[in-house]
């Protein structure tokens, strides 16, 4: 569907038309820029070609690190998409969602604000609190590997400054990058200090987005070479306001998902002839006032009052600070590289959520109060985490190429769970209920998470076109967890600690095969798995979840054709996913058990052409079907006059939140417009297929011990989740010095939706309305970069 979306508000008006005339007559300027720049100066020898924007995998980039070495891309047996430093900046990309849409096979959920996010790829999808997808800060991964930090909806979404690329690698990345990396891996790649040039970067920008608010951006750097060729500082910060866009049909407050991010960075390098030194600090923060949410009606799926109308009577903040502090030394020993990676990590998150169709009803149904209460959840969540990776590299250019390491890792964190009742209007219940019901519960969940992995990784080259790639790691995790319920009538009250210890061996093997200088065939099997751990204790969940595992098989081919104009890379693949992680509820309480199989298979497809020096084309391209094989397996509930067995996914269901089909389709144009000066003007339009929220729920009555005998049955079907286009416009002119650029995202202003859930009466199971994530509405906004 679509529209515009506008509110008729009275302030912010002039403000919002000034910056849409400004922004529309400079993308106007731009765009009728090349009919008068034919007789423009070419652009000089002496300055570098710009790196497109719209294309997200820029298959001219050559340097990648994903086999933890500096390899060519087009060389490497394995699905990696890069996106460049000025590929964000075009796309004014501030958070993952921004970018996602444009590499084929990743799937991102936005759950309303920055860093609420979920991340799968290949249709490997977020089903429990562990995560699929592994993230790493250059040597550095970030993120718990355990099942207590909600890592499934809070994957690390940083604001991408100071960033040089990002790697995304697609598939199971278990030999190199172990826990949670089976789904693949997202790999920030910041920009490292410069012996070479003294740099100083100052850059800002306006935006406004179509029935919303405005909001700004500010940022600076520098560059400083310490010393001849040795050492060199590197500094950076940036900060980003997000204008809110969605209202309070409840209150009647706007714009109430204003959002601001900030990031700084220091990193200092010392470079010696066999050894270097690289030492670094980054911090970000994440302050969203609310979640961008809409109220659809559970029936219709229309909105209760309004396109970008939620319904709520508690706020829902959200807030999250991050640190990471790395130390990385390269040893060259002549017949080897040595390298040390250590990592430490702080994050702390705060969630507040409205829990007042959930919960609101205990106060009429269970107290006997004359309507529903209004309830708040509150989690905190704490983590530090410590790695260290020693890994022995073989030097580059022999028959045999070998790598060998060894990893650790320390994960300390804790989660409370606050839930509290109040009356509609937010005032305390009326004594003595308050203090009977005023908390429903406080519930404390320390954890803790130590492993320790060998691998080894080889690369032989058999003859001049077959080389063969094999990687093995052995791991070992042990895990220690407390239940510690304090308060509240929601669960009982008690202490029940939990542990867990498991052993994980994964594997590889890519044989490639040069067909010509310019073709490679390669084939790859690879597994990876998600550590399994201590459960939670409610009624009859296990006492722990075992490992998810999936094996993985691509068949690929890297291919560049015309003069190396045009760049075609095509891959199918199959993975066959067992054991999965999925949590299902008994008495309204969510846990984890092992589910069933589940199969994903698929195509990608990346191509680019240079159909002239100043015209690139691009598309990119996704087919995935993902199912369960197989009913999860069912939780029982027993009662002394009949069973409850419940099912959270049934065989033939679609796997959540992945489209069978996605697409990018891009084009740019650059040009001289003459006294240094270059222009460039894109766009792009992509396309999500139709998705579902989650998977089938059933729940069956059967006689106390015989599941064969059914007295009642129902099935809840996923939710539909709509597809939908959006298309991206850029331009931008720069001298070298100076880079200003103009956008509108989602130019049509297209309602899609990024997810949807639906929202129900824990005591009654009335479906009161669903909640649906919009992305976000058309954005006009003006940027401006000065280097000197």
């Amino acid at each position: 569907m679509n529209g515009n979306g506008e509110k008729g508000r009275q302030g912010g008006v002039p403000q919002r038309s000034a910056l849409f005339a400004a922004t529309a007559a400079a993308l106007a300027w731009m765009a009728a820029a090349p009919a008068f720049a034919q007789e423009a100066v070419p652009q000089p020898e002496s300055q570098p070609e710009r790196q497109p924007a719209a294309d997200a995998v820029d298959l001219d980039v050559v340097v990648v690190t994903a086999n933890k070495r500096v390899e060519n891309i087009r060389t490497v047996g394995s699905s990696i998409s890069l996106i460049g430093e000025q590929q964000l900046e075009n796309l004014n990309a501030a958070r993952m969602s921004d970018y996602a849409d444009y590499v084929p096979g990743l799937q991102v959920q936005d759950n309303g604000a920055p860093g609420l996010t979920s991340v799968s790829m290949r249709g490997i999808s977020a089903l429990s609190s562990g995560a699929t997808v592994g993230t790493y800060v250059d040597e550095v991964p970030l993120g718990s590997s355990g099942l207590y930090q909600a890592a499934t909806t809070l994957a690390l979404d940083l604001l991408p400054y100071d960033i040089g690329r990002i790697e995304v690698l697609r598939g199971p990345q278990g030999t190199l990058y172990g826990a949670g990396a089976m789904g693949g891996l997202i790999k920030y790649v910041t920009r490292e200090p410069d012996t070479a040039a003294r740099e100083f970067r100052v850059g800002g920008g306006l935006s406004t987005v179509s029935g919303g608010g405005n909001g700004w951006s500010g940022r600076a750097g520098a560059n400083l070479p310490l010393s001849d060729d040795r050492m060199a500082l590197r500094v950076s910060y940036g900060r980003h306001e997000g204008a809110g866009y969605t209202d309070s049909a409840i209150d009647g407050e706007q714009d109430i998902n204003d959002s601001v991010q900030t990031s700084a960075r220091a990193a200092f390098g010392w470079y010696g002839d066999a050894f270097t030194m690289r030492v670094s600090a980054l911090r970000q923060t994440i302050d969203a006032d609310d979640r961008a949410e809409v109220a659809l009606d559970p029936d219709t799926y229309q909105p209760l009052f309004g396109e970008l109308d939620g319904r709520l009577w508690v706020r829902q903040p959200f807030s999250k600070e991050f640190d990471l502090y790395a130390l990385t030394l390269d040893w060259d020993l002549g017949w080897a590289d040595f390298v040390s990676a250590s990592g430490w990590s702080d994050t702390t998150t705060d969630i507040q959520l409205d829990a007042t169709i959930p919960y609101g009803e205990v106060a009429n149904l269970l107290l006997g109060l004359p309507e529903a209460g209004a309830s708040t959840v509150v989690n905190e969540l704490e983590l530090d985490k410590f790695t260290q990776e020693f890994r022995l590299t073989s030097k580059a250019g022999g028959p045999f190429e070998w790598m060998v390491g060894a990893f650790y890792t320390k994960e300390d964190g804790v989660q409370r769970q606050f839930a509290s009742l109040s009356q509609l209007d937010g005032s305390p219940l009326p004594p003595p209920l308050d203090a009977v019901a005023g908390t429903l519960a406080v519930i404390h969940l320390p954890s803790e998470y130590e492993e320790m992995a060998l691998f080894a990784n080889g690369s032989w080259r058999v003859t001049d076109r077959l080389t063969l790639d094999a990687g093995v790691r052995q791991a070992r995790n042990d895990q220690q967890f407390v239940q510690d319920v304090t308060e509240g009538i929601l669960a009982p009250i008690e202490r029940t600690p939990g542990e867990s210890s498991e052993d994980v061996f994964t594997w590889s093997l890519s044989p490639k095969f040069q067909l010509a200088d310019d073709v490679m065939l390669y084939a790859k099997a690879a597994t990876g798995y998600q550590p399994g751990g201590p459960n939670a204790v409610f009624g009859n969940a296990p006492p722990s979840v075992d490992s998810s595992m999936l094996t993985s098989y691509e068949l690929g081919l890297k291919s560049q054709f015309a003069d190396q104009r045009l760049l075609f890379d095509l891959v199918a693949f199959r993975i066959d996913w067992e054991d999965i992680q999925v949590v299902t509820q008994i008495d309204g309480l969510g846990v984890l058990v092992n589910g069933g199989e589940a199969t994903s298979e698929g195509v990608e497809l990346s191509t680019v052409f240079r159909a002239t020096d100043s015209l690139r084309l691009g598309l990119n391209a996704a087919w995935t079907d993902a199912s369960l094989k197989e009913d999860f397996q069912p939780t029982t509930v027993q009662t002394p006059d009949f069973d409850v067995v419940l099912n959270s996914g049934l065989a033939g269901d679609r796997m959540p939140y992945v489209p069978e089909w996605s697409w990018s389709a891009t084009a740019e144009y650059a040009f001289a417009l003459g006294a240094g000066w270059q222009g460039l003007v894109g766009g792009a339009l992509r396309h999500v297929g139709d998705r579902v929220g989650g998977t089938s729920d059933r729940e069956r009555i059967v006689l106390p011990g015989d599941p064969s005998t059914i007295l009642d049955e129902t099935v809840t079907a996923p939710l539909d989740v709509d597809g939908y286009q959006a298309l991206d416009l850029y331009a931008s002119v720069t001298n070298g010095s100076w880079n200003i650029r103009a956008y509108v995202n989602n130019a049509t202003d297209e309602r899609g939706y990024s997810s949807i859930s639906r929202l129900e009466s824990a005591l009654s199971g009335t479906v009161a309305q669903l909640n649906a994530v919009p992305i976000r509405p058309r954005t006009y906004g003006l940027e401006f970069d000065y280097r000197f």
